[in-house]
């Protein structure tokens, strides 16, 4: 961050937001995947994941970024389905490497730390406010 304005509260809880949503997209694109079946586990959806990394302005400034998305190393489930039309030739389809009940808890706490970070957000416009009524 050097040779750029210092961070301000706006900018930390602004870039905290954004990294959310960015991990709220990938469970959003992982839900709906959850479920889905393909011919082959070379197919197979499997769950994507933000990386974050801190970014330090100057100490005790830090807030977050996403460092890429990446694809989980999680294999699909192959089932028996031999009535499928999207079976091999042995029957089988390949389930997406989706975890529902992971998603859902990921989707609870991105939301909680999204919303932590909006009241971070009205708490310092608050404060602004208060200031600016006192010197008034």
């Amino acid at each position: 961050m050097s040779g750029s304005t210092p961070m301000n509260i706006f900018d930390i809880a602004g870039r905290a937001m954004s990294a959310q949503l960015v991990r709220l997209n990938a469970t959003a694109s992982n839900m709906a995947n959850a479920g889905n079946v393909t011919g082959s586990a070379a197919e197979a959806y499997r769950a994507i994941k933000p990386v974050f990394e801190s970014v330090t302005d100057t100490p005790g400034v830090s807030t977050v970024k996403v460092k890429n998305v990446v694809t989980t190393s999680a294999e699909p489930t192959k089932r028996h389905d031999p009535n499928h039309p999207l079976a091999d030739a042995n029957g089988d389809v390949w389930e997406a490497a989706v975890d529902g009940n992971a998603e859902l808890v990921d989707m609870i706490e991105t939301a909680r730390m999204y919303q932590n970070n909006v009241q971070v957000l009205n708490t310092a416009k608050s404060l602004m406010l208060e200031t600016i009524r006192i010197g008034k």
